[in-house]
């Protein structure tokens, strides 16, 4: 349920915010509102509003797929509200370096979940890394596509061409692998474990 209520707030904020301007600039991640009015809701909200119907669509599908496997988990070890306080956290973390590198940069964007949803699937994979995942309707083994991400991811914030924040992608990831472990470090031998047999096929 805390999955599905992370969607639909994120899916109804989002495409409000297409037709009302004032509503995406309140919620948005600018670092001056920040920095001079303290708004630090903003490290939160700016995950409410995304470019446009594709960039939420995916994100709220992905997140779909992975948060209803992995909310059990968390709340086993952190009760009801513990996949919740885990997504925002991974909210915050994944844009704060994004943040304190163009806090004075009144011209700097950031929007979307990209990075929460980053360290969900992360931490899924932490949990079931020979899990399959489609990309472009081919299947892969969750921990090669977690090897082709981050490559990836790094090789797009190097050359830093495009307006995707790819830098949150990796935080987030890093958000969840570690929150995860340091929340349940029995997770680490089994995950190591499952490394070494694996059991293609299962997924969320």
């Amino acid at each position: 349920m805390v999955t599905l209520c992370i969607i639909v707030v994120t899916s109804v904020v989002s495409y409000l915010s297409f037709n009302n301007v004032k509503l995406g600039e309140d919620l948005i991640l600018w670092p001056p509102a920040i920095t001079r009015n303290r708004e630090y809701y903003r490290l939160v909200t700016y995950g409410l509003v995304h470019a446009d119907m594709q960039h939420v669509f995916f994100n709220m599908l992905t997140l779909f797929f992975f948060g209803r496997a992995l909310e059990p988990f968390f709340a086993m070890a952190m009760g009801a509200t513990g996949f919740a306080l885990f997504y925002l956290g991974a909210l915050v973390v994944s844009v704060l370096p994004s943040y304190l590198q163009n806090r004075n940069n009144p011209r700097y964007r950031c929007l979307g979940a990209s990075g929460a949803v980053s360290a969900v699937m992360f931490a899924f994979i932490l949990l079931q890394p020979w899990s399959k995942i489609f990309v472009l309707f081919l299947p892969l083994p969750a921990i090669m596509y977690a090897v082709l991400y981050v490559a990836y991811s790094v090789m797009m914030s190097k050359q830093g061409n495009d307006d995707v924040n790819h830098g949150a992608h990796l935080w987030g990831a890093a958000y969840g692998v570690v929150f995860t472990l340091v929340m349940s470090p029995a997770v680490l031998p089994i995950f190591l474990n499952q490394l070494t047999h694996p059991r293609w096929g299962f997924g969320p």
